[in-house]
């Protein structure tokens, strides 16, 4: 199978956290069944995930604050295990950095190979190898997340193709070689951004593996992560692409 006949759209290179949004007891590990019914119910293929039997799956602890905002600590468990070998075939390749940076660079140089867009979220910040960045279309960091990683203009000096800025309420800019351009924001009553830049991402992936302009595939994630802050929690917040459409026509 080659790049012209993928078996996916979007393949995510990233790790799956049971997000827990209170403080709890220890707990047995029933996180990877229930994460893998989470992706069945969403159609979600499964086939590649790998089980780990003496590591207990990752999960993230969450704060949100009364305006919404939201602190993580994350305890990586089986994500530290991940490889980036043998993955499949895909149009757009997307990882964060919850796994190992071996994986990602694996993973990204596997899908140049095969003529894949790969898209980095360089969440939780941390400092990046020049050949980790060589092999990245677009990454899309936040604010805070582009002053650790030294700024736009070290991003793209180190090999970034595209630089994509999330703003929260204030939208994003995105930066490539035809300049710096602004996506607007969209208004909306913000109670929780917990999944806000998850959904950014996932989203501004779908798109592009549509076939989708960067530009035109940035402003629907914009809208979808507008739109997933409205409500609470990770996954239940996510909107489907439907919903998005619908916010997008001012029905939502």
């Amino acid at each position: 199978m080659n790049a012209a006949d993928p078996e996916f759209d979007v393949c995510v290179i990233g790790s799956s956290n049971l997000d827990l949004v209170a403080t709890t007891a220890r707990l047995a590990d029933p996180a990877g069944d229930q994460l893998l019914a989470v992706m069945a119910a969403e159609s979600i293929a499964t086939r590649h995930v790998r089980r780990h039997a003496d590591i207990v799956t990752g999960r993230a602890l969450i704060g949100v604050a009364h305006g919404g905002e939201n602190s993580i600590i994350v305890v990586p468990g089986a994500n530290a295990t991940v490889t980036g070998h043998d993955i499949p075939t895909a149009r757009v390749v997307l990882a964060q950095l919850e796994v190992p940076l071996g994986a990602i660079i694996a993973a990204f140089r596997s899908a140049a190979d095969r003529g894949a867009i790969t898209v980095l979220n360089p969440a939780p910040a941390r400092e990046l190898p020049a050949e980790l960045l060589r092999l990245c279309d677009i990454v899309v960091p936040n604010e805070l997340e582009a002053e650790v990683l030294g700024g736009v203009a070290q991003l793209t000096e180190f090999g970034a193709t595209s630089v994509l800025v999330t703003l929260g309420s204030d939208g994003a800019m995105l930066h490539d070689a035809s300049g710096v351009t602004p996506i607007d924001p969209y208004a909306v009553s913000s109670i929780d951004t917990t999944a806000a830049g998850d959904t950014f991402c996932g989203a501004l992936c779908a798109r592009l593996a549509a076939g989708d302009r960067l530009i035109d595939a940035a402003r629907f994630a914009s809208a979808a992560a507008a739109f997933s802050t409205t409500r609470s929690g990770a996954v239940p917040s996510i909107p489907t692409a439907a919903e998005v459409d619908r916010f997008l026509q001012g029905d939502g």
